[in-house]
């Protein structure tokens, strides 16, 4: 027995796992050398070059980072080197394509600098899964036998999609984000294996394939933001056997493809549905459902897009399994059903432009709602009567309805603009009142009385700084599977003189409107402490007194409105060191004294001080008595002009362009994208025809 342990022990120990190749060593080694390594060239912050820990003395190159072995024959079967870094071209003769054993190969988010996809990928007769998404590549190449195809994002991919023949294994398809144009062809009904098929916000035009009712084992479809002629969409009303055949389905995605018309009733009764998670329908010419629904029937149903339809009647209720519900510009009336209490999972509810009124609903019981629309409609009642402490609503716009009551603590944007709000603001309670609110909005109130000191002293989020200025104000939510939905904060503000709408606001913004009301009093001193306002809006009230020294704290501020009110005595010298203002109005109120000059005073024009008899100098044509009088700058400032706004906006249009917000990108990180001239930004925004932005991963 102690020989047989012994034998058995050596055995054990002989066995190695082979190591790589040398011809494959040296081909990988030789494919590092032919990039150049830029950051710039992956754009996710995750990115990093994973060739760079490659060593020429490598004993094993299984072990090299983004390469894995066969364990039995050590040849190299996958390699993933997406988010790389890598910044070059790939041609015939590059040495990849000696990595015959290749099963899977991954190159996506690097910048192949719109070199041809390379007819080589055709020689590896083992690739089954291929990964080119938003890596620069263009032109058409006929797949090789592959599982799985992705070549999203690449918008310099043109021409007609190839034919498909019988023979095809392919199960999933990702052509979304290209330049493919043409009639999606009738032979994509030949991938009988296909579960994941996204073609959305290509050229494709024309009528949509027929043969699409083949495809019985789709997961996901997303056919949205193409120019497929309307005649085609025929199939959405009256076509029997598509999408009807699709049993499977988890997602769906129809969004902005001109379809017309009633939700057909054989959607609302399919009970096959059960499986189906997102529904997007948004961005087309829908007027209402086939069959009224008092309850939608999804019962997995947990992404809803309903948005800019013209769909009339009553608000459905979704089922119980709903995490986001967005019904933005329609033509809803009536009253909310209490059913939408029982939504235990909603976290995003979107109801803006709408009509819709009474009191709303009491929403105690959702504890995880973040982001609540309802602007724009006319509701009335007690925000108390809605919520209560413990919310994690980060997210309120409320304007232009009639609420009124206390509101939660957690919240960064807070927009209650026009409602019914009015009297003394109170005292809050003690660990409560936003510490975390970057974005206020209580103007065209009646709220009196004195500027509410307690809360400046608690809006610590209004001081701080620090936030990456490339990101912008968004939650996400994760829902199965290990999709993401990603979406951006939205709201109408007054800056620098003209009420906008903003779809998408950078996160580093802090701003206060609490103009047009009856706030009386000084402007506390405290509210030097809020260093990292970039908008002040205090006008139309009657606040009295000086305008703060401590103003002069304020040294990010892009915008101050602090016109229509009583204030006196000069303006402080102080405000010249504002690098950054560039509007400016104090306009009709009691101020006197020499206008400060220089900086950025030297830009603003006679409407920043008219109304104020007792002001003289530049721009004014009354002369101060005293020229000595004049405030001036000190010699060390350096004018900072010319810096671009903080905010991207778009006016508020519906029309031709990227309209949903919600196309459906979920496999393999997929974001969808909106078209700017640097490649990488391509592959990670996209836009709304308002502006919006909305993003979509996946971990699958």
């Amino acid at each position: 027995m102690k020989s047989y342990s012994k034998g058995f022990a050596g055995s054990l120990a002989l066995y190695k796992q082979p190591l790589c190749h040398d011809v494959e060593s040296f081909a990988l080694l030789q494919f590092k050398e032919s990039f150049i390594f830029n950051r710039s060239a992956s754009y996710a912050p995750s990115a990093y070059s994973k060739v760079s820990s490659w060593m020429i003395r490598s004993n094993d190159c299984c072990t090299r980072d983004g390469v894995e072995c066969d364990e039995n024959t050590g040849h190299v079967v996958s390699l993933d080197l997406s988010n790389s870094s890598l910044y070059g071209s790939i041609n015939t003769s590059s040495s990849l394509f000696q990595l015959v054993h290749l099963q899977k190969l991954n190159l996506a988010y690097n910048n192949f600098i719109h070199s041809e996809i390379p007819i080589g990928v055709g020689w590896l007769s083992k690739l089954t899964d291929l990964n080119l998404s938003c890596s620069g590549f263009l032109g058409i190449f006929q797949p090789p036998n592959l599982k799985t195809l992705s070549v999203r994002f690449n918008l310099n991919l043109t021409g007609r999609v190839p034919e498909f023949n019988r023979s095809s294994r392919l199960e999933v398809l990702g052509l979304a984000v290209t330049s493919f144009s043409g009639k999606l062809p009738d032979s994509i009904g030949n991938l009988k294996s296909l579960y994941f098929l996204d073609v959305s916000k290509c050229n494709f035009s024309g009528p949509i394939p027929s043969s699409l009712a083949n495809l019985t084992e789709l997961t996901l479809l997303s056919l949205s933001v193409n120019n497929f002629s309307s005649e085609s969409l025929s199939w959405i009303g009256d076509f029997p056997d598509f999408p009807r055949n699709q049993d499977q389905l988890e997602v769906l995605s129809l969004s902005m493809n001109n379809i017309p018309g009633q939700i057909p009733k054989w959607i609302m009764n399919f009970s096959k549905y059960s499986t189906l998670q997102i529904l997007d329908l948004s961005v087309n010419f829908l007027t209402g459902f086939g069959q009224t629904p008092y309850a939608l029937p999804w019962t997995n149903l947990q992404i809803l897009d309903l948005r800019y339809n013209n769909i009339q009647g009553s608000l459905p209720i979704p089922p119980p399994s709903i995490v986001v519900y967005q019904f933005t510009n329609n033509m809803l009336s009536g009253v909310i059903s209490e059913m939408i209490c029982d939504l235990t999972s909603l976290s995003f509810l979107d109801l803006q432009y709408n009509n819709l009124v009474a009191s709303f609903p009491n929403l105690k019981d959702l504890r995880n709602l973040s982001t609540l629309n309802l602007r724009h409609n006319n509701f009335h009642g007690s925000i108390g009567q809605i919520f209560m402490k413990g919310s994690k609503l980060s997210m309120i716009s409320l304007s232009q309805n009639h609420f009124h009551g206390p509101i939660p603590r957690e919240l960064r944007v807070l927009i209650l603009q026009s409602n019914g709000f009015h009297g003394i603001i109170e005292k809050p309670e003690t660990n409560f009142g936003f510490p975390k609110l970057r974005v206020i909005d209580l103007s065209n109130k009646n709220f009196i009385g004195k500027l509410p000191l307690e809360y400046f002293q608690i809006w610590k989020g209004m001081e701080s700084f620090g936030v990456d200025r490339a990101t912008h104000m968004q939650g996400q939510i994760y829902i199965n599977n290990g999709r993401a939905f990603s979406y951006m904060y939205s709201m109408a503000l007054t800056n620098k003189g003209i009420k906008r709408e903003y779809w998408r606001i950078q996160d580093f913004f802090v701003g206060m409107d609490l103009s047009s009301n009856k706030f009386d009093g000084e402007i506390p001193n405290i509210m030097g402490n809020l260093k990292a306002l970039k908008m002040l809006n205090l006008s139309n009230n009657v606040l009295s007194g000086s305008i703060p020294s401590s103003f002069a704290n304020l040294s990010n501020l892009e915008s101050l409105d602090l016109s229509q009110n009583m204030l006196s005595r000069e303006i402080p010298p102080q405000l010249l060191d504002f690098t950054f203002l560039s509007f400016l109005s104090v306009s009709h109120n009691h101020l006197v004294g020499p206008i400060p000059q220089g900086k950025q005073f030297l830009t603003f024009e006679n409407n920043s001080f008219n109304g104020n008899v007792g002001l003289c100098g530049s721009p004014l044509s009354k002369k101060c008595a005293n020229s000595e009088d004049l405030p001036t700058p000190p010699p060390n400032f350096e004018a900072k002009l010319g810096l671009d706004s903080i905010f991207e906006f778009g006016w508020k249009v519906v029309a031709i362009g990227y309209g949903c917000g919600f196309i459906v990108g979920v496999l393999v990180g997929q974001i969808i994208i909106k078209r700017n001239r640097n490649w990488f930004m391509k592959c990670f925004a996209i836009g709304h025809p308002t502006g919006r932005r909305v993003m979509w991963t996946s971990q699958k």
